[in-house]
């Protein structure tokens, strides 16, 4: 597909994925700004494997995500080395750590899953202590994307000295190296009925 088409399905995906919502559609200047991003992302060869989502809770992250997913997947793509077909497996970083912990065989067939997105980065534990042994759920996971070169793509609610923080140098500069980057700088799009007056 071009880059024109490419941002008529992404944004026809998105509408779609507002309305299951049920929120209105409103298409703004910076929605038109992430979707042609997102859309030069995805059919430029040349591109980075990954794209990172960073902005606060509530502002559309999670709403992109699953409507890229339900794009790709719609398209049912053939991987011809696999023989199937690629799919975008969504998870939250909570649900990885889990699996690492009580499926650890479903947490490896994830690491080597060829496209995924991870939702929410930075709400889960870092660490996690299973018997006195120290494993690092996501780090490693992001290690293995990074080394395979694999499609990824993440939404955060952390600003980049916080993944710094919290991952470590080597996977901050790491995700700078595999991922481009989309802000969303926008207000929650949920409306706040349990503000204090």
């Amino acid at each position: 597909m071009t880059e024109v088409q490419t941002y008529q399905c992404l944004l026809a995906s998105i509408m779609e994925e507002v309305e299951y919502r049920q929120r209105s559609f409103e298409l703004s200047e910076d929605l038109q700004n992430r979707i042609q991003k997102m859309a030069k992302w995805l059919c430029d060869e040349k591109a980075k494997n990954g794209m990172l989502l960073c902005g606060t809770c509530g502002n559309g992250k999670t709403t992109f995500i699953k409507a890229l997913r339900t794009l790709i997947n719609r398209f049912q793509i053939r991987n011809e080395y696999y023989n199937t077909t690629y799919g975008i497996q969504l998870i939250t970083a909570k649900d990885i750590v889990t699996l690492y912990k009580t499926q650890h065989k479903s947490w490896k067939d994830l690491a080597m899953k060829p496209m995924i997105a991870i939702d929410d980065l930075g709400c889960e534990p870092t660490e996690l202590l299973d018997f006195g042994n120290v494993s690092y759920p996501i780090i490693d996971l992001l290690s293995i994307w990074y080394e395979e070169q694999l499609f990824t793509i993440i939404s955060t609610n952390l600003k980049p000295a916080e993944i710094r923080s919290k991952y470590g140098d080597r996977i901050a500069d790491r995700l700078n190296e595999m991922m481009e980057r989309i802000h969303f700088e926008n207000p929650t799009f949920r409306t706040d009925v349990y503000k204090s007056k």
